[in-house]
């Protein structure tokens, strides 16, 4: 493990003592966010130490150029940046006229900071000797509201050792860079910096996206806890303003900051009306104070988690984890907009673009269902249904015709922008957990108006897709897929992965067993549909033809089925015979090595038995997991949780558990040493299953609920619960028994252990 300094904890992350070494990943770790923005956690005061500068907002993005040595046919050209949006957060400190910069200071003793998440704030608290001998204890706390989900608010307080003169500086800076660029363009560009009184507003859009935004600022001043009244020196420059109050402060005094600033965004206001909703936010503010603003964030969050909490009873670091994943979940997507999707940093940093991946319908899909209403998962479905006219553009670039759709390794609005070939062009699979996606909705909710409304249009471009992009092998008198790349990123350019092809096949069925459903039961669906995606009983007929044919690489020897063709012409060593200084192999080994090697990068094969486990036997996954598992670095923040609920299936408790552990503290503990680049938000869902699927067994089957829960050793007990069709069931796991309780008005029949158990409503059922 790389890092330990995180202190136990069931409900907070706490940090304790200063080191330099570990700004950057705390910065990650403590990053706080409420759907429709986010920050890093950088310092409200300056810092001149090496730290990542953050501060998103959702859906804001630029489409960076695509920098390559040899440009393709049919190559993105561009890759969506999420954008470092200008900051409000700043408020530099002077104490007789020094800074108070942590990095400078002579001293810093009793640094803490806490990232509360039973409540939803992150505080800070430390005491300095800056450069000119004078002590101050500060103490920090700020949060992004849920309520009013523009507005952020801080408190910030100085306590000096002796009488000193006192400057706080607020400040709004829209002259940010981001940390990573392909060419160095200008991203932001400033229009209008006003000020009213004690607010001011700095107007700015994107370059070429042309997102206009406010971004704005107000302060108030408190001494000992009493209201004060300070006249600012303003200071502005062309991208930038600041605040200067100063106040000659006696020792022991209190000298307080509120702060409440945020963004208005023409996505949701007339870009000539953002000053005007920006006052309005701060006319709310100001009536409610911070301690009022407070106390909304601790209900919205109190309501948040008696639904979404697994609670852990005798392992503080799984629970802290667990929490951890929830916790960031809920900060990076609350379901309020469809137009908003899941990036894999979140909020927390830049790698990846902040753009959508397959990891929302194969990862966050099942989170959101069972955590929220299921309109929130139905809007995730939507965004891509929205997304269906680009996804066909995209693949009519590559050469599909006829309304052949492939949706987007990487997106914000539908177009591809994912910037490199092996991924852009081969890993195909995505297109397969769009449409698990919409099969795994109805499953589980029994909502099957999504599909004749919109979800069938988008399993035809899909299955047009597939049939056009298999091929007859004479040879093989099948139909194979050749030249992609599977979930295993570390083989490209493959033929026949086995993943990419039983997806392929499934696809192809699972659209014409709607296109009958359709036709039997919405007739008028069924015209408008027919009418729009040009679709022919001869095309239908082809299309059976490939999915009844389809090749899977099999080797009868070993009995499973071959990752791709080719796979066991590979050097077999497993990873516990691999030297572990050569780990992790992406940091250490050449591309070249990687591709030759048979390390896995996550769960490829077995993702395949995770997704359509009924379609396997036990024994068929138990053969498959002890062939692959072995050869799987897990180098991927995708894979452990994999791994961990099929090692829970095979009650393999032990492994399981160890699995659990590394999926719900891969970023607390870094296992992959790299959470100073943000967190791993998409495969925190999977933590979640980790423990609803794994250890809880939480199934669809037959149409009922279904568990088989088991318990690993280390802990004493665990809950959790699920929205299952408007009924929230929770589920009581301990070492001697399971016990159920539901909110409803009937009695509810699941399945327990393979046997249908009636559960009472508003009373405890012991299994």
């Amino acid at each position: 493990m790389n890092q330990d300094y995180i202190q136990p904890n069931e409900w907070s992350i706490i940090e304790e003592g200063f080191d330099v070494e570990s700004v950057k990943s705390s910065e990650s770790l403590f990053s706080i966010g409420n759907g429709a923005m986010g920050q890093r956690a950088n310092f409200e005061e300056q810092y001149s130490g090496s730290t990542f500068q953050g501060s998103y907002i959702a859906g804001v993005y630029y489409p960076d150029k695509t920098r390559v040595g040899w440009w393709k046919n049919g190559y993105p050209e561009y890759f969506a940046k999420v954008l470092n949006a200008p900051s409000w957060i700043g408020v530099n400190v002077l104490i007789n006229d020094v800074q108070l910069d942590l990095n400078t200071c002579k001293k810093v003793e009793n640094f803490r900071r806490e990232l509360n998440m039973k409540e939803g704030w992150l505080s800070r608290s430390f005491t300095a000797v800056l450069a000119n001998d004078i002590e101050v204890e500060v103490e920090a706390k700020r949060f992004l509201s849920l309520d009013l989900d523009e507005l952020g608010a801080i408190h910030y307080q100085v306590r000096p050792n002796k009488d000193v003169k006192i400057s706080f500086t607020p400040y709004l800076d829209s002259g940010i860079t981001n940390e990573d660029s392909n060419w160095d363009d200008k991203f932001w560009n400033t229009t209008k910096i006003t000020q009213v009184g004690q607010q001011a507003f700095i107007e700015a859009h994107t370059m070429k996206t042309n997102f206009h935004t406010c971004t704005y600022m107000e302060s108030q001043f408190f001494l000992n806890n009493e209201s004060i009244d300070l006249s600012p020196e303003k200071l502005q420059s062309a991208t930038g303003i600041t605040y200067k109050y100063t106040a000659v402060i006696k020792q022991n005094e209190v000298f307080t900051i509120h702060k409440f600033g945020g963004y208005t965004v023409d996505r949701y206001h007339d870009k000539d009306d953002l000053i005007t909703a920006a006052k309005t936010n701060l006319t709310k503010a100001n009536a409610l104070g911070f301690e009022g603003l407070l106390s909304l964030q601790k209900q919205a969050w109190k309501t948040i988690w008696e639904m979404a909490d697994i609670t852990i009873e005798g392992d503080t670091k799984a629970q802290q984890g667990i929490r951890f994943n929830i916790f960031q979940l809920n900060q990076t997507y609350l379901g309020k907009d469809t137009r908003l999707n899941i990036g894999p940093k979140g909020f927390t940093g830049e790698k990846y673009g902040g753009s959508t991946y397959w990891d929302t319908e194969a990862y966050c899909i099942p989170f959101y269902m069972a955590t929220k209403d299921q309109h929130v998962a139905r809007n995730l479905l939507e965004y891509r249904y929205n997304h269906l006219g680009k996804a066909i553009e995209n693949a009519t670039k590559l050469g599909f015709t006829n309304g052949a759709a492939l949706f987007p390794m990487v997106t914000m609005n539908g177009e591809e922008c994912h910037n490199e070939w092996e991924i852009t062009f081969e890993e195909i699979h995505r297109n397969g957990a769009i449409a698990f996606a919409i099969f795994n909705y109805y499953r589980y909710t029994g909502d099957y108006s999504y599909i004749p409304e919109k979800g069938l249009e988008v399993l035809i471009g899909i299955a047009k897709f597939w049939h056009q992009r298999a091929t007859f092998s004479k040879d093989k008198m099948k139909y194979v897929i050749l030249g992609v790349t599977g979930p295993n990123e570390y083989e490209n350019n493959v033929n026949n992965n086995f993943y990419t092809n039983y997806l392929a096949q499934w696809c192809i069925e699972f659209a014409l067993e709607n296109i009958e459903k359709v036709r039997a039961e919405y007739p008028s669906d069924y015209r408008r549909i027919i009418d729009k995606t040009n679709i022919t009983e001869k095309e239908l007929g082809q299309w059976k033809t490939v999915a009844e044919n389809m090749y899977f690489p099999y080797d009868i020897e070993s009995n499973v089925y071959l990752q791709q063709d080719g796979f066991l012409d590979k050097e077999l060593i497993t990873v516990a015979d691999l030297d572990q200084s050569q780990r992790p192999i992406n940091q250490k080994w050449s591309w070249d090595r990687i591709l030759r090697s048979p390390y896995i990068k996550q769960a490829d094969v077995l993702q395949g038995f995770y997704f359509f486990e009924e379609h396997f036997t036990a024994d068929e996954l138990e053969r498959h997991f002890d062939f692959y598992e072995p050869f799987t670095v897990h180098e991927s923040s995708l894979s452990p949780c994999v791994h961990s609920i099929q090692a829970a299936k095979l009650d393999r408790m032990e492994q399981a558990y160890q699995f659990y552990l590394r999926t719900s503290r891969l970023d607390l503990d870094d296992y992959n040493h790299e959470v100073e680049e943000g967190l791993h938000i998409t495969s925190m869902a999977g933590t979640w299953m980790s423990i609803v699927e794994g250890f809880g067994g939480m199934r669809v089957q037959e149409d009922t609920l279904s568990f088989a829960p088991k318990i690993p050793k280390q802990w004493k007990a665990y809950s959790f619960k699920v929205n299952f069709r408007n009924l929230i069931i929770k589920v009581n796991v301990n070492q001697n028994e399971t016990n159920f309780e539901f909110e409803g008005d009937k009695p509810l029949k699941i399945i327990v252990n393979k046997r249908f158990v009636t559960i009472n409503p508003n009373q405890l059922t012991v299994v």
